[in-house]
């Protein structure tokens, strides 16, 4: 069953004098937040044709890119509790895009695996965020681009 699509907000649109927010201009976590708003609504819109979430396709891209994962090093890598890695494999595996199975070198793990229906939705999923990539990376150089990406980093290492 999917699940209902959510309802997307314009942007407010550009009002003369709105630009003038005083002092809070120069507070950072604003312009974060405000960024932060701009581009999921972006990702949104770009996604609303593909029933997952973004934890979810970054869920599956891990799992790709690292077959028989454990899930708490997903969870690690996630830098999510593994009581919410855990939902989200459950929805993927109950969705058939998962299997789990058991570590061959530690018993009390479990490992993940995509299975080709979930190779088939991270291929799709793969497509929309190159096509958002593209339009968030447009507004920037590529040195740019690198930089910004440095200095987010900066903030959530």
């Amino acid at each position: 069953m999917a699940r209902p699509k959510e309802t997307l907000v314009p942007t407010t649109p550009h009002v003369d004098g709105d630009e003038d927010i005083g002092e809070i201009r120069s507070i950072v976590g604003f312009h974060i937040r405000l960024a932060h708003g701009a581009t999921y609504r972006h990702f949104t819109e770009t996604f609303s044709h593909i029933d997952l979430t973004q934890k979810q396709v970054s869920v599956l891209w891990l799992i790709d890119d690292h077959p028989d994962i454990a899930q708490t090093d997903l969870a690690h890598r996630m830098r999510m509790d593994r009581a919410t890695t855990m939902a989200i494999v459950n929805r993927l595996q109950a969705r058939g895009y998962l299997v789990r199975g058991a570590s061959q070198t530690d018993r009390r793990k479990q490992t993940l695996n995509l299975t080709d229906a979930g190779r088939v939705a991270l291929g799709q999923a793969k497509e929309a965020i190159l096509e958002h990539e593209r339009w968030l990376k447009s507004r920037f150089t590529d040195q740019e681009v690198a930089l910004l990406i440095e200095m987010l980093t900066r903030i959530h290492e």
